[in-house]
């Protein structure tokens, strides 16, 4: 990511030096144990696509928790249902096959990018893959996504605001609320015994 027009950017800004050794270091052979999890644990994630004309495209995806999938140290896929029929994402990449997808972890303020060569079959035309990618209550599959991996960075956790989905909060703050609730209604129930 770090083009001549980048690192211009950079070495005027005076931050050059420190990517310059980020830049250095040799890149991962693949997923680690890490990064499979985290893709694995998410409900959903942003992919981005380029336009024939050449305007960036960003699209939300989303799911249950592991619609996302590893493959293999350098490949991930999931399986597309019908959706609204635009076509848009995968129209782009039909045309150009690069992609950008941006998961997030926003509890825990991480997040991860990965750049990669897509591909896009027809369930019909892989059984095999179709079947590893298929979800529980899923619906028919329409195609497969398959993403071959070329970089991946974990991102600055600096300005992401924790959000939290709804199952999120049921598990972590839903006993510490229910407490709170029980504890609420006592002190309601002692007011009102006081006349108060």
């Amino acid at each position: 990511m770090f083009t001549p027009a980048v690192a211009a950017e950079q070495a005027r800004d005076g931050s050059r030096d420190n990517y310059a050794k980020m830049a250095a270091r040799p890149a991962p052979a693949g997923l680690t144990a890490a990064e499979a999890d985290f893709i694995q644990s998410r409900d959903s994630f942003y992919l981005a696509t380029v336009t024939e004309t050449g305007w960036p495209y960003v699209q939300h995806r989303g799911g249950p928790q592991g619609f996302l999938k590893v493959l293999s140290p350098t490949r991930i896929g999931f399986a597309d249902f019908r959706g609204n029929r635009q076509f848009i994402s995968t129209g782009n990449l039909k045309t150009d096959d690069r992609a950008a997808l941006f998961l997030m972890d926003y509890p825990n303020r991480r997040r991860l990018k990965i750049l990669a060569r897509s591909k896009i079959v027809p369930a019909s035309q892989d059984h095999a893959l179709s079947d590893i990618l298929a979800i529980s209550g899923g619906g028919r599959i329409e195609r497969l996504f398959t993403f071959e991996i070329e970089a991946f960075d974990w991102n600055c956790p600096q300005f992401i605001t924790p959000r939290f989905t709804a199952a999120e909060l049921e598990t972590s703050i839903g006993p510490k609320f229910a407490d709170l609730e029980a504890e609420n209604a006592a002190l309601r129930a002692r007011l009102a015994a006081l006349g108060e």
